[in-house]
C-alpha cells in the first residue's frame, strides 16, 4: 500500500491538488470586507442581510459545484469539471479584482489607529474554534451519511439526503437575511449552534435513509445562519485596519478541520460502524455551543473599538483669552 500511495501516478494529482489550493484567493475574506466598508459608515443595519447573502452564495456553491463536476466526469470528461472550477475562480477574481469602487480604502501607516490594534485577541480566538468545530461536523457529516445508506442498502440515497440539506440551509439563510431581529449576535449565535447540537444527537436514533433525511434537513437548516453570524462578529470584533486579514482565518480553519475530520469519520465507521462517525459529528457540534458559551462576553465587550473622531471641545465666547491666544 505505501507503494501504491508514493507512485508518481497518484503523487502528482496530489501535488496538483495541493498548488490549487494555495493558490486559490481568498475571495470570500475580500467579499466580506467589501460589504464591511461598503455599509459599516452608514448602513450598518443591513450587514447582516449582506453575510448572509455571501452564506447562501457558498451554500449554492457547494451544492451545485460538486454535482456538475461529477456529471461532467460520469460523462467522460473527468478534466473538463477541474477546469470549469479553475476558469469560474480565475474569472471572479478578475471581476472583484475589476470592482475598485467597492474595495476598502488601504489602511494607512501613519494614522494613529492603523497598528494601534492587534490581529489576534480573544474574539477571533474563539471565531477560529468555532470554525474548527463546524469544520469537523462537514467533514463527518459527509462520511457518516454515505456510511450510513451503504449499510441501509440504499448508496444512491447520499446524495439527495446531502442535497437536501443544503436545501433547508438556503430557506433558512434567506429567512435570515430578510428579518431584522433585536437578539445581539452573541446569543443568535447561542440559540443557533444549540439548534444544531440538538438536531446532530438526533442522527444517532435514525433507523432508516427516510429518518436520516429529515434529521438532517434540521442540521443543514442552521448552517447559512451560522456562518453568517461568523462574519458579523468577525466583522465587529476585529479592526477595520486588520480586517482582511481577519476574515481569512475563520474559514482556512473550517476547511482544514474538514479534511482532517473526513479520515477520522472513516476510522470511526471502521471500528464502530456509522454511529461511530455520528458521534463525532454530535460532538463537534456540541463544542460549538460550548465555545459559544465562552465568548458570550467576549463577543458581548469587544476587544476592540473602531476609531472615532474627537469631539471638538465646546467654544465660550465668554472665557478670557490666554497670553498665547492674545497673541
Amino acid at each position: 500500500m505505501c507503494l501504491v500511495t508514493a507512485s508518481p501516478r497518484n503523487a502528482l494529482p496530489a501535488l496538483g491538488g495541493a498548488l490549487a489550493g494555495a493558490g486559490i484567493p481568498q475571495l470570500g475574506a475580500m467579499s466580506a470586507t467589501r460589504w464591511a466598508a461598503l455599509l459599516r459608515p452608514n448602513r450598518a443595519a443591513e450587514l447582516p442581510t449582506a453575510f448572509a447573502l455571501e452564506s447562501l452564495s457558498n451554500t449554492a456553491a457547494y451544492l451545485v459545484g460538486p454535482a456538475t463536476v461529477s456529471a461532467l466526469a460520469a460523462a467522460g470528461h473527468p478534466v473538463a469539471g477541474t477546469t470549469v472550477a479553475a476558469s469560474l475562480s480565475v474569472a471572479g477574481s478578475l471581476l472583484l479584482a475589476a470592482a475598485r469602487g467597492s474595495a476598502p480604502a488601504p489602511a494607512a501607516r501613519s494614522t494613529p489607529h492603523a497598528t494601534s490594534r492587534s490581529l489576534l485577541h480573544g474574539a477571533l480566538f474563539i471565531l477560529i474554534g468555532l470554525n474548527l468545530a463546524i469544520g469537523v461536523y462537514f467533514g463527518a457529516l459527509q462520511v457518516s451519511v454515505t456510511a450510513f445508506v451503504v449499510e441501509h442498502h440504499a448508496p444512491g440515497a447520499a446524495a439527495p439526503i446531502l442535497a437536501v440539506s443544503t436545501r433547508s440551509g438556503l430557506l433558512t439563510g434567506r429567512l435570515y437575511g430578510l428579518r431584522r431581529r433585536r437578539a445581539t449576535p452573541a446569543a443568535q449565535l447561542l440559540l443557533a449552534t444549540g439548534a444544531l447540537m440538538l438536531a446532530t444527537w438526533l442522527l444517532l436514533t435514525a433507523g432508516s435513509p427516510l429518518q436520516l433525511g429529515w434529521m438532517a434537513v434540521l442540521t443543514g437548516a442552521t448552517i447559512p445562519p451560522l456562518v453568517a453570524l461568523f462574519s458579523q462578529l468577525t466583522e465587529s470584533t476585529a479592526h477595520p485596519s486588520v480586517l482582511t486579514q481577519a476574515f481569512p482565518w475563520p474559514g482556512s480553519a473550517s476547511a482544514a478541520a474538514s479534511a482532517s475530520a473526513a479520515a477520522a469519520s472513516s476510522w470511526a465507521i471502521d471500528t464502530l460502524g456509522p454511529r461511530g462517525s455520528f458521534t463525532l459529528t454530535a460532538t463537534a457540534a456540541t463544542t460549538t455551543t460550548l465555545h459559544s458559551l465562552t465568548g458570550l462576553r467576549v463577543f458581548l465587550h469587544p476587544p476592540t473599538s473602531r476609531p472615532t473622531p474627537p469631539k471638538p471641545a465646546p467654544h465660550d465666547r465668554r472665557a478670557p483669552r490666554t497670553r498665547n491666544q492674545s497673541r
